[in-house]
C-alpha cells in the first residue's frame, strides 16, 4: 500500500530541489510561443536525417504544435470516451475503497467468454463498481484504423480476435493472455499496437487542445483556466518489454502498419532494420531452413536478430514516426529487461519510468528462460516519483501522479505461450489496475507422444511450497535414483532432465559423490563440451546425461543412445517432453518397450502437468491422497 506521508514528502522534495537547481527556469505565467510560420520539411529519406534535437523537457514543442494541429473534428472533448475516464485528471476509477480493496488482494471473479479470446477469468476491485465489462466498438480514432480495416485477405477469424482484443483493452483493464499460439501473433500485435498508437493520440490531443486553451486565455487577458492536468512527470506512456531484438523488429513493424506513407514519415527507418534484423547478407539457417527440419516453436523463438541486451525510444507525432529518440524525448520505449536494467543502474534512476501508462509484455516464456530477475527490477521501477524534476510543469501534471497513484491506473498486457509460477505470481501481485483485470483460460488437452511407452508419474508429497526443492531433491536421492542404479537396464544409457539450473546444480554435485560415469550439457556448456558429451554418452562411455531445460531451449539438438529418460520435474515447455520421448527412436531398432519414462512431480507442478498430461488427468495426479 502506498505511504501517503512518505509519498508527499518525496514530492515536496523533489519540488524544493528542482527550484532551487541552479540554471533551471522559474515558473511564471504561461506565455505562448510564437508560431512556427514557415518550417523546413524533410522528406523520408531510409537513412538518418538531421533533425530539430527534442529538449530535455520534450514535452510538446513549438515544431510538435506546428505540425500537430488536431482536426476540428478530433477537438470536441468527449467526457465518456473510455481514455478519458480512465486516464484523465479525475478518473472514474480510482477511490480510496478501490486502492484498498486492490493493495489487500480483495478480488471478486468470475468466469466469462469473449469471443475469439474463449473462456476468461475476470477480476474487480471488491466494493467497486468498474464500469462496463466491455465497449461498444473499439474507441479507437476513426483515422487510426482506417489502414487496418483496409487491409484484404485478412482471415476472418484473425479480424475477428482483433475485434475482440480492441473492444477488451478498451476497458482498459488489464489483460493476460495466458496461452498465445504464434499462429496468431502477428494478427495480436497488430491489435495492441494500434490500442497504444490511439492512447498516445488522445494524451497527445488532449495536451495541445489545453494548450490552446491557455493561448486563447493569456490572448483574452483572463486567467488562464485550472483544469489542464493532463501529463505525467516525464513524456513517456508505454513500455514494451521483449527478450529479443527481433523482436523489437516484429513489434516496429506492427507499430508502422498503421502510420502508412505518405500520411507518415518513418524516421530512422534503415537504422532500426539494421540494427535489430540480421546484418546485411547473413543467412538467418532457421528462416531458410526445409520446413520440419527444426521445431516451429524454435524457428519462430529464434529466428533472426536473437541480441538480448537493447533499449530504444519511439516518438509519434501526428505525421512522423521517429525510432532512436532519446528516453525523455519519446511516446514508447521498447527494451529488453536485461537492457533497461542496464540503463537505470547506468544512470541510476528511473525517471523515464514515473509515467508509463501502458505496458505490454510480450512472449513472456522467452523471458522466463533468460533472467527472471530483470523483469522483477524493472517492474519494480514502474511508476515511482521521479528523483529529479526534468522541468515537469507540475501545474499541468495529473493529481494521481502527484498522489503516488500512478500504478493503481497502469494498464498491463502479458502474453505468453503457457502459464509458470512466475507469471501467475506477476499478474496476481503486480497488476494494480483498479479497472480490473481478465486473465484467459485454456483447459490443455493430453501431449502427444509416441505411442507404446511407459509413462510413470511419480508424486511426492510436499506442503509447502519453499520445502519443494529440498524435498524433490531428497526423495530423488533418496527414492528414485537407488532404485534406478540397482538396475542393470536402467543405469545405462539414462537422461536426466532437470529444467531448473539450481536443481541442476545440486543433481550435478550429488552425481560426483556417486561410482557412476556420467557427463552435462547445460545453457553453460561450450560447443567442444556439448560435442564431446554427446558422443560418449552415445558411444555408451557414459551411463548418464544431465540435461537443463535452458540447454534444449536454445540449442535444441536431438540427443541419441537414449532408453531411459527421467525427467526430475515436468518441463515447462510441454513440446520438450514429447521430443525426449521421441529421441530413442532416432537409432534403428528400438521398441517402445525398451523405453523407460519416469516424472517426479508435486501438486506445485501443476501448470506444466497439465499441459503435458491434460487438464483433466491432471487434476487426477495432484488430488490429495
Amino acid at each position: 500500500m502506498v505511504d501517503e506521508n512518505s509519498t508527499t514528502t518525496r514530492l515536496l522534495t523533489l519540488l524544493n530541489v528542482s527550484a532551487t537547481k541552479a540554471g533551471k527556469k522559474k515558473w511564471e505565467p504561461y506565455v505562448p510561443a510564437d508560431k512556427l510560420n514557415k518550417r523546413k520539411s524533410v522528406r523520408l529519406v531510409e537513412n538518418e536525417s538531421p533533425v530539430v534535437k527534442i529538449p530535455q523537457d520534450a514535452r510538446m514543442t513549438d515544431t510538435d504544435q506546428a505540425q500537430e494541429t488536431a482536426p476540428k473534428e478530433e477537438e470536441a472533448e468527449d467526457t465518456k470516451d473510455p481514455y478519458e475516464q480512465h486516464f484523465g485528471s479525475n478518473s472514474v476509477h480510482l477511490g480510496e475503497a478501490a486502492r484498498l480493496s486492490v493493495d489487500k488482494r480483495a478480488w471478486n471473479s468470475q468466469k466469462s467468454s469473449r469471443g475469439r479470446l474463449g473462456s476468461t477469468y475476470e477480476f474487480t476491485p471488491e466494493g467497486c463498481d468498474p464500469g462496463p465489462s466491455s465497449s461498444r466498438g473499439d474507441a479507437i480514432l476513426d483515422r487510426l484504423k482506417k489502414p487496418l480495416h483496409s487491409k484484404k485477405n485478412v482471415p476472418r477469424d484473425q479480424s475477428d480476435l482483433q475485434n475482440d482484443l480492441l473492444s477488451v483493452l478498451s476497458t482498459h483493464r488489464d489483460l493476460y493472455l495466458s496461452s498465445s499460439s504464434w499462429e496468431t501473433k502477428k494478427s495480436t500485435r497488430e491489435a495492441i499496437s494500434l490500442h497504444l498508437f490511439n492512447h498516445i493520440t488522445k494524451k497527445r490531443r488532449r495536451v495541445l487542445k489545453n494548450n490552446e486553451r491557455i493561448s486563447n486565455a493569456t490572448k483574452a487577458g483572463n486567467e488562464p483556466p485550472e483544469d489542464v492536468q493532463d501529463q505525467g512527470f516525464t513524456r513517456p506512456s508505454v513500455l514494451i518489454l521483449l527478450p529479443f531484438r527481433s523482436s523489437a523488429l516484429a513489434w516496429f513493424n506492427a507499430l508502422t502498419t498503421h502510420t502508412p506513407s505518405p500520411e507518415y514519415q518513418i524516421e530512422n527507418y534503415t537504422r532500426f532494420t539494421s540494427e535489430y534484423g540480421l546484418p546485411s547478407g547473413a543467412i538467418d539457417k532457421l528462416a531458410t531452413a526445409e520446413p520440419g527440419t527444426y521445431p516451429q516453436d524454435h524457428v519462430e523463438t529464434f529466428k533472426g536478430n536473437v541480441d538480448d541486451n537493447f533499449r530504444v525510444g519511439i516518438k509519434l507525432t501526428r505525421k512522423s514516426v521517429k525510432a532512436f529518440t532519446e528516453f525523455y524525448g519519446c511516446d514508447i520505449i521498447i527494451a529488453s529487461p536485461l537492457g533497461l536494467r542496464q540503463s537505470i543502474q547506468k544512470e541510476k534512476n528511473a525517471d523515464y519510468l514515473s509515467s508509463i501508462e501502458m505496458l505490454v509484455m510480450d512472449q513472456l516464456e522467452a523471458l522466463a528462460m533468460q533472467n527472471w530477475d530483470h523483469v522483477k527490477f524493472v517492474l519494480d521501477h514502474l511508476n515511482k516519483l521521479p528523483k529529479e524534476s526534468h522541468d515537469t510543469d507540475f501545474s499541468r501534471t495529473k493529481p494521481w501522479y502527484l498522489d503516488g497513484h500512478s500504478e493503481y491506473l497502469r494498464q498491463s498486457i502479458l502474453l505468453s505461450a503457457y502459464e509458470t509460477p512466475e507469471t501467475r505470481q506477476l499478474y496476481n501481485a503486480s497488476l494494480k489496475n483498479v479497472a480490473g483485470k481478465i486473465r484467459t483460460d485454456k483447459r490443455w488437452p493430453p501431449i502427444e507422444v509416441p505411442a507404446g511407452i511407459d509413462q510413470n508419474f511419480v508424486r511426492f508429497e510436499c506442503g509447502n511450497p519453499k520445502d519443494e526443492a529440498d524435498k524433490r531433491f531428497n526423495y530423488f536421492t533418496t527414492q528414485l535414483l537407488p532404485t534406478v542404479l540397482k538396475s542393470a537396464v536402467q543405469s545405462s544409457n539414462t537422461v536426466i532432465f532437470v529444467p531448473s539450473y539450481f536443481d541442476f546444480v545440486r543433481v550435478h554435485n550429488h552425481f560426483r559423490k556417486l561410482s557412476v560415469s556420467f557427463t552435462v550439457l547445460s545453457e553453460y556448456s561450450t560447443n567442444q563440451e556439448i560435442s564431446r558429451a554427446r558422443q560418449a554418452f552415445f558411444a555408451g562411455q557414459k551411463s548418464f546425461l544431465i540435461v537443463t531445460e535452458r540447454f534444449h531451449f536454445y540449442k535444441r539438438y536431438k540427443i541419441r543412445g537414449i532408453r531411459n529418460i527421467i525427467f526430475y520435474g515436468p518441463p515447462d515447455h510441454p513440446q520438450f517432453y514429447s521430443e525426449y520421448l521421441s529421441y530413442p527412436f532416432l537409432d534403428d531398432g528400438v521398441e517402445s518397450s525398451d523405453i523407460t519414462c519416469r516424472v517426479l512431480y508435486s501438486k506445485y507442478d501443476w501448470f506444466r502437468l497439465e499441459r503435458i498430461a491434460g487438464t483433466e488427468e491432471a487434476i487426477e495426479l495432484t488430488k490429495s491422497l
